[in-house]
């Protein structure tokens, strides 16, 4: 009798967000403290910016945010499988309009993110975003790409690119970024600087918008920082190692809600219509939405106009 054994192996492929070095390759702990000190001290938070009150006398600043990644999630990888991007067009597809329903109907203004492939692919969620006056277009780069990958001049570049199509496609220069996948370089502060931009939204040394220091100096450029806490990607998507239940999503989202309530300052959210936009989770939006609307005190807004109130309050104008 011949008897056969079949050994299955199971690889576990991790995606890197930067490139590690080898234990014998300049290790870190090998550095000098100054060496340390001018790696720390590259970007760091400045003075806290958070008003006295928001517009209209509000207590605490809302501000939600949509990550319109949609098929360059896989794009940016050179992955071309027809799944993927089709998970991908669904965020154009579907996911968007119920998410422009909702703030519609809430009357609600927030900021949308997009690599400008993602909006050249489907421009006409250029016209569906625009369509109510109250919502704010961002960059968020040119096809989802990790900065701290690039080169600087390739950054340059495609960043760009991405300025030059979004202006043509919205039809004005907008003024938000936001990082794909919050990667920032040691490069990006001083390209978003040297091209005009009024706003990062990628960075997370505060729970309130802060004024960024470069290299201990301060900077007059205003971060609105973001967190893994206070984004759908990793606690929606089923497929992620730290998948929650959305409805116990909401109760986190509820949480961060009641802190920022007392403390008298900012509550960002940033969310996806790939994840966000299906049926199981536009409920949990919705309800977070009608939880917060329980509140005095609230001021929904954009990131452009939070970040010219706190310009203004803060003496930066």
């Amino acid at each position: 009798m011949r008897v056969f054994i079949l050994i299955a192996v199971v690889v576990t492929f991790v995606p890197a967000t930067r490139p590690l070095l080898a234990q014998d390759e300049d290790p870190s702990w090998a550095w000098s403290e100054e060496r340390i000190s001018d790696a720390v001290n590259k970007v760091r938070a400045g003075r806290d910016l958070t008003p006295d009150s928001w517009p209209g006398g509000a207590r605490v600043a809302v501000l939600l945010s949509f990550d319109v990644d949609n098929e360059t999630i896989w794009l940016r990888n050179g992955d071309t499988s027809i799944g993927g991007l089709s998970q991908g067009q669904y965020g154009a597809r579907v996911g968007l309009g119920r998410i422009l329903r909702l703030l519609d109907e809430h009357d609600i203004g927030a900021s949308f993110f997009g690599p400008a492939i993602s909006f050249s692919l489907a421009p006409e969620m250029i016209e569906a975003i625009q369509a109510s006056g109250r919502h704010e277009i961002g960059v968020h780069g040119w096809i989802h790409e990790r900065n701290a990958l690039l080169p600087r001049a390739d950054e340059e570049r495609l960043l760009r690119m991405a300025i030059e199509r979004m202006t043509e496609l919205i039809g004005q220069r907008p003024v938000g970024y936001r990082a794909p996948s919050w990667n920032f370089s040691d490069n990006t502060l001083e390209l978003l600087m040297e091209l005009g931009f009024l706003y990062d939204s990628s960075l997370m040394a505060d729970d309130r918008p802060y004024e960024i220091v470069a290299d201990g100096e301060p900077t007059g450029f205003v971060e609105l920082p973001v967190d893994w806490i206070l984004d759908d990607a990793p606690l929606m998507n089923p497929l992620g190692e730290r998948y929650s239940n959305p409805r116990e999503v909401v109760q986190v989202y509820k949480d961060e809600f009641d802190i920022a309530y007392e403390e008298r300052t900012v509550f960002l959210l940033t969310m996806h219509p790939h994840y966000i936009g299906h049926r199981s989770r536009i409920v949990v939006l919705r309800e977070l939405i009608e939880y917060i609307k329980t509140r005095p005190g609230v001021w929904f807004g954009t990131h452009e106009e939070a970040v010219r109130w706190v310009r203004q309050q803060a003496g930066m104008e």
